[in-house]
């Protein structure tokens, strides 16, 4: 079963406490603190297109990036939704191509830590160096090894609304520094008031600071700064997600 097929009907619903718009405030004061005003933007992973829907709604030209089919579709209904027009491509992060260059990629929502090998890192990594204006800036975050061994990692959690429920459980490997999410879905059928239920088993791998340092550096990207999310404070012991800001170099 593809990933997401199924969550793509229920993930704006379940991803309410997301701070989507915190995000987007986020964003623009790393472009101000790093003195960029990008114009043509690329998201990675874009999923239901939120982030990609409220940066174009500011005014920015975006392109909104992801494999799945079913998010795509509800991405393009959010931009008809918002009246704004957004490039969307159905394309795997470790393979995508572009028309041409950016002024800046993002990636956020933890999409990084579902590239499992770090070859399709580098991949991803050499891929966002190649479609990058010179000096444009790539910013990402990721889930913290703090976070999968302490917050989700053999823990289950659940969620009820109205129309549908879901139950995730967490099977974090210390060796493997892999995640497992299993999660139950239960959506209702709006026609026979009955709810059908799928699964989907999701991963994600743990990153150490470091090691993306060293990708990025391969990759001819200049890791200019990791921040805890939200701020621009060092990465503390039991920070949950944290951003980092790249710069092209290459060219």
């Amino acid at each position: 079963m593809a990933i997401y097929e199924n969550f793509a009907k229920v993930y704006d619903i379940f991803m309410e406490n997301i701070p989507y718009e915190e995000w987007v405030l986020y964003l623009e004061k790393i472009f101000k603190k790093y003195e960029k005003s990008p114009k043509l933007v690329a998201e990675l992973g874009c999923g239901t297109g939120t982030m990609t829907t409220l940066l174009a709604k500011k005014g920015y030209e975006m392109i909104g990036i992801d494999f799945s089919e079913q998010m795509l579709a509800k991405a393009r209904e959010k931009a008809i939704d918002n009246k704004v027009n957004i490039l969307f491509l159905e394309q795997d992060m470790t393979e995508f191509e572009l028309y041409g260059t950016v002024d800046c990629v993002i990636s956020v929502c933890d999409s990084i830590n579902y590239i499992l090998e770090e070859e399709q890192l580098f991949k991803v990594f050499k891929l966002v160096n190649n479609y990058l204006e010179p000096k444009g800036l790539f910013i990402f975050d990721i889930n913290t090894k703090y976070k999968f061994e302490n917050i989700l990692g053999c823990n289950s959690f659940s969620q009820t609304t109205e129309d549908a429920a879901y139950t995730l459980e967490n099977y974090y490997d210390e060796e493997e520094e892999l995640n497992e999410f299993y999660t139950n879905f239960f959506i209702k059928d709006k026609e026979t008031n009955l709810y059908h239920r799928f699964e989907e088993i999701h991963y994600e791998r743990a990153y150490s600071i470091e090691k993306i340092e060293k990708l990025l550096a391969k990759a001819n990207l200049k890791l200019l700064g990791v921040y805890d999310e939200l701020s621009f404070e060092i990465p503390k012991k039991d920070s949950e997600r944290i951003f980092f800001i790249a710069q092209e170099i290459s060219k």
